[in-house]
């Protein structure tokens, strides 16, 4: 760290216009403090959250045994600490069980939209390899947005 070292409280303080001042050395400096403290702090989160689960995991699982309930939010005390713990519920489906059942559907005469929702989407790849007259009739589905741009810094010497 230099002399004109940038802390991550001073740049919160910061407007854009600030940050976009600085000398190119202290840009890059900012963006790699930001991205070591980044990781520090995924780190450090991981390791809690780690720790949370060993310490309060027991209680955890006997207070959703006492409730009911395998997802969702539960209450408990560990002397004067108040815990809520979330257990998310992830659901996923088996897709060619779907499309099978989907074929039933539709072959039965109902409305497949009245009991699945349903997305088409076409890979990018794939969508680019193919000739310019099946590219052509999907061209009015597509729609194209720009994801957020992102950028590295380093000095021309450490490429």
């Amino acid at each position: 760290m230099s002399d004109l070292t940038i802390y991550p409280a001073q740049i919160t303080e910061m407007s854009v216009a600030q940050l976009e001042a600085l000398p190119p050395d202290q840009l890059a400096e900012v963006q790699h403090n930001l991205e070591q403290l980044q990781d520090w702090t995924k780190q450090a989160k991981a390791k809690l959250d780690a720790a949370l689960v060993r310490r309060f995991g027991e209680l955890e699982r006997a207070a959703r045994a006492d409730s009911g309930k395998d997802f969702g939010t539960v209450h408990f005390s560990d002397g004067p600490l108040r815990v809520t713990a979330d257990q998310p519920k992830r659901v996923s489906w088996d897709q060619p069980q779907l499309a099978a059942i989907a074929q039933r559907i539709a072959a039965s005469g109902e409305r497949v939209e009245d009991y699945l929702d349903v997305e088409f989407s076409v890979p990018e790849s794939r969508f680019n390899n193919w000739p310019t007259a099946l590219r052509s009739q999907f061209e009015a589905a597509r729609t194209v947005k720009p994801g957020k741009p992102s950028f590295r810094l380093a000095f021309a010497s450490e490429d």
